[in-house]
């Protein structure tokens, strides 16, 4: 059996370094990219059969630099089963702050920009190949409902969701399956400094497991873990009176720029 051709962003901690762990504990042959190539090594140094994985130290706000990792691991592996765009900033904001307008600014290109950056590379290859590959977004339930102090994470987040289900419809003749992913709170870098309860929070190993399960089964969408789905729906159904009550003084988001 042909072991699975996986790229993921954001790969060098949290979400990204557990997705990798899971995948080639399965044997998969990785593309790995972010910012911090000293980590991404570190970690591949960890992995079974780090031989056969990529590093590509690139910031994906460079849509150039993902291009050519993705014609560089594209052409060392034969091809792609799995891309997942998972980098992205977690950081509070408020609009009433001039100098939160470039967070703002950075937020969405990092968050959403490069989602669509990171898949575009990819779509002709997939579009070629016998098997039907798995295009992954990292959305949030912060997405879901605006958050009060997170503006622009909440904002950002609703868009990657919003986007992936445009694509879904797009890909879906070509048999590319796209899959939105929406983590509740897990123990990362990113949510180590929440200043407040986040209930059900997940271990970043198992939410690895049961996003590689979501992938291979190509579900179009799910929250993980699934107590957070729960919270989620109910979100969506809460009128905006009954929401504003419940979450006007909700703890806010820290003010500091913090990369996954």
């Amino acid at each position: 059996m042909t072991p699975l051709r996986v790229f993921i962003t954001g790969a060098s901690s949290g979400l990204g370094a557990a997705l990798a762990r899971q995948y080639a504990a399965q044997g998969a042959t990785l593309g790995l990219l972010a910012r911090r190539g000293e980590a991404l090594a570190a970690l591949i140094a960890t992995l079974p059969n780090p031989q056969q994985h990529r590093a590509y130290a690139v910031d994906v706000r460079d849509h150039a630099a993902i291009n050519e990792a993705a014609q560089a691991f594209l052409s060392a592996a034969g091809g792609v089963d799995v891309v997942i765009a998972n980098a992205g900033i977690s950081v509070g904001t408020l609009t009433e702050y001039a100098e939160d307008i470039p967070v703002f600014a950075e937020i969405i290109a990092t968050n959403v920009v490069a989602t669509a950056a990171t898949f575009a590379p990819f779509i002709a290859a997939m579009r070629a190949q016998r098997t039907p590959g798995r295009l992954v977004g990292i959305g949030s339930v912060a997405g879901i409902r605006g958050l009060p102090g997170a503006e622009a994470y909440s904002a950002s987040k609703a868009a990657v969701i919003s986007y992936c289900e445009s694509l879904r419809l797009e890909m879906k003749p070509h048999g590319i399956r796209v899959v939105t992913i929406c983590p509740g709170y897990i123990d990362t870098p990113m949510t180590q400094k929440n200043p407040y309860p986040m209930p059900f929070l997940m271990d970043p190993d198992k939410f690895a497991v049961q996003a590689a399960r979501v992938i291979a089964a190509g579900r179009s969408y799910a929250v993980i873990p699934w107590q957070m789905g729960i919270v989620a729906k109910v979100l969506r159904l809460l009128p905006n009176p009954v929401y504003d009550w419940a979450f006007g003084k909700a703890p806010h988001k820290p003010r500091q720029a913090r990369h996954e």
